[in-house]
């Protein structure tokens, strides 16, 4: 897997994925440190899966991380 990729990956992933989530709380009236603390929790355990699925999909379209430069 290529690490740095992922990294990048996950950043993004959690970043949008927290964003939207604190949206949804604080519009819905969730706006206590507990429900903000637990959808950042929530945003990295989504972030997690969504990053590797997209890291294994641009790893193969672009011949994975030992191709040659």
């Amino acid at each position: 897997m290529n690490l740095p990729l992922f990294s990048a990956m996950f950043s993004i992933a959690f970043t949008v994925i927290i964003g939207v989530l604190m949206v949804i709380a604080f519009v819905t009236g969730f706006d206590k440190a507990m429900h903000i603390i637990a959808a950042i929790v929530v945003g990295a355990v989504i972030a997690l899966p969504v990053a590797l699925t997209v890291t294994k999909k641009i790893s193969r379209l672009t011949g994975g991380p030992n191709k040659a430069p």
